[in-house]
């Protein structure tokens, strides 16, 4: 069901909210439409416009480093009873990608501020004027006087609102220098990666290196979500969207090597914030991966984030995945970036 119809460019005065009815797809919903997600509302739909990617030659500060993988086939994909058969989770396949090399952590802010020092680099959110912040996050007199998509009312078109003021106006990145850059889109993620002298993962290099190694698992660590009582990723605790607990120790965003790695030493791919893969959103699969016929705007999405809760999202297994505009940003998307072997 598309719970908001979208035309033309969207605004803060007319923000463009896209939401599931508690996220079930409907039978009639059109093949391949990208998923109409309280996950990540989009900032607009209209034709994609890439702008040229920087150099490579861009130096992070204290990187956090990248893990060679050694790829070959894995099975990519669920069929799991709490999954969304509509996001083409499924079917379960044989996937073979090549030797690769992927940060173990999401980009965080203060590398993002040595990209932009270093090139100029003027964000998509910065460039449009806003970006989507959880309404919670909001002091007061932001959140009332902020536009709501009215199918998702907890997120705010903020005005100022950008990767280096998170929460808008007056907010900053004291103390989150170590916390995964947010508020960038799929073009602003791809600028750095080319900077960097790196890519984005593709979706399928993205799940390979999420699994850590295991098999079919729910999650990067198993298919117990807190086994024995340990929590290990940041998503919401509580009653969504009302009452955070905290009580994995992080209401918004945590550092990016928060929680233990995978069994391939990624830190969370499952929750904290979602990151964006190179691939365009499909739901049509061949054995080796998406359908490139299908050409959409829309761009893949992976890993869910801290605004994920088993109620109306659980897009934190690892199997799940979603998408958005490309030139859309929000307080819960980062990325990280991957190298070919060698």
């Amino acid at each position: 069901m598309q719970c908001g119809r979208r035309h033309g460019r969207a605004s803060p005065d007319r923000p463009r909210g896209r939401c599931h009815r508690w996220l079930r797809h409907t039978p009639d919903m059109e093949p391949n439409q990208p998923p109409s997600a309280c996950c990540a509302p989009s900032a607009a739909v209209r034709p994609a416009v890439p702008r040229p990617l920087p150099a490579p030659g861009g130096t992070a500060p204290e990187h956090t480093g990248m893990v060679a993988l050694p790829g070959g086939e894995f099975l990519m994909g669920a069929e799991d009873a709490d999954g969304f058969p509509a996001d083409g989770e499924g079917p379960i396949r044989a996937v073979r990608v090549p030797p690769f090399r992927i940060d173990a952590c999401a980009v965080r802010n203060d590398e993002y501020a040595a990209f932009v020092a270093g090139t100029g680099y003027v964000t998509d959110a910065e460039r449009l004027g806003w970006s989507y912040v959880f309404a919670g996050f909001l002091p007061a007199a932001l959140r009332r006087g902020a536009p709501r998509p009215p199918e998702t009312p907890w997120w705010c078109a903020v005005a100022g609102a950008a990767w280096n003021r998170p929460a808008g106006p007056g907010s900053g990145l004291d103390g989150l220098g170590d916390h995964p850059v947010v508020h960038v889109s799929w073009y602003d993620a791809a600028a750095y990666a080319s900077w960097a002298g790196k890519r984005l993962p593709t979706e399928a290099e993205w799940e390979y290196a999420a699994r850590g190694g295991l098999e079919q698992a729910r999650y990067p660590w198993g298919d117990e979500l807190d086994p024995d009582g340990e929590y290990r990723c940041n998503i919401w605790r509580g009653t969504f969207p009302t009452r955070n607990t905290a009580a994995d120790g992080h209401r918004g965003t945590a550092p990016v090597d928060a929680f233990a790695p995978n069994g391939y030493g990624l830190h969370n791919t499952s929750g904290n914030v979602w990151e964006w893969c190179a691939d365009r959103w499909t739901t049509t699969v061949t054995a080796t991966g998406p359908d490139e016929a299908a050409h959409r705007a829309a761009r893949v999405i992976r890993g869910g984030s801290h605004l994920c809760h088993a109620s109306y999202c659980n897009r934190y297994r690892v199997a799940a995945r979603t998408a958005n505009t490309p030139d859309s940003s929000t307080g819960h998307t980062g990325f990280r970036c991957v190298r070919d072997a060698g």
